[in-house]
């Protein structure tokens, strides 16, 4: 008995989930202006409104075009247009771990689990990009790449620069020759197994 009262529930709720009525409303269905329809509630007969004096849109923000867009006069930046710091490259591979190394590896080398089931253009080497500006990079991360998507809403202005450092930071160190480390560095490397080396 108990049983038959409790199966019956379970339909019933499962059955309201596309059930038109004031219970059981889908917000898909609930009255709403679209872009661009009339309005009878607006006297001048638009739905769309103009925002509020004053309002600044997200990715309008006041200040340094080679900043806030990656370009100056039309030209992507060549250097990272804000002051470096270890915290800033800390932050950077941060948000690149949680944004970008599920398609880009771990590396920035195209690698990935992702990028092994991608049935379309797989994502690029990054570390074979390193001649590309640093306003290339930021404009791909604020506006999209090819069928690379907009992470503007996930990575604001600040973080898409830690990113881009972060990114020439993996570009100058992963094929950069051991004579080039500091000396300190130099002796860990050399002190660690390698693969294949006894």
């Amino acid at each position: 008995m108990m049983r038959a009262v409790m199966l019956g529930a379970a339909v019933l709720l499962v059955s309201g989930c596309d059930v038109d009525s004031r219970i059981f409303q889908r917000m898909e269905v609930q009255p709403k202006d679209k872009w661009y329809q009339e309005s009878d509630f607006y006297a001048d007969g638009r739905a769309m409104r103009q925002p509020p004096e004053g309002t600044i849109p997200r990715e309008r923000i006041a200040g340094n075009p080679a900043v806030t867009e990656g370009a100056e006069d039309g030209q992507l930046v060549q250097a990272i247009p804000v002051e470096l710091s270890e915290a800033m490259l800390l932050r950077g591979k941060r948000k690149f771990d949680i944004v970008c190394a599920q398609c880009h590896g771990q590396n920035g080398d195209g690698n990935s689990i992702v990028a092994e089931n991608m049935g379309m253009r797989l994502p690029p080497d990054l570390l074979a990009l390193a001649d590309r500006p640093a306003g290339h990079f930021y404009q791909a991360i604020a506006f999209g790449y090819g069928v690379m998507p907009s992470f503007a809403g996930e990575l604001k202005v600040e973080d898409r620069w830690a990113v881009v450092a972060y990114i020439r930071a993996l570009q100058k160190t992963q094929n950069m020759p051991l004579a080039d480390a500091p000396a300190a560095e130099q002796q860990r490397l050399l002190s660690e197994p390698q693969e294949g080396r006894p």
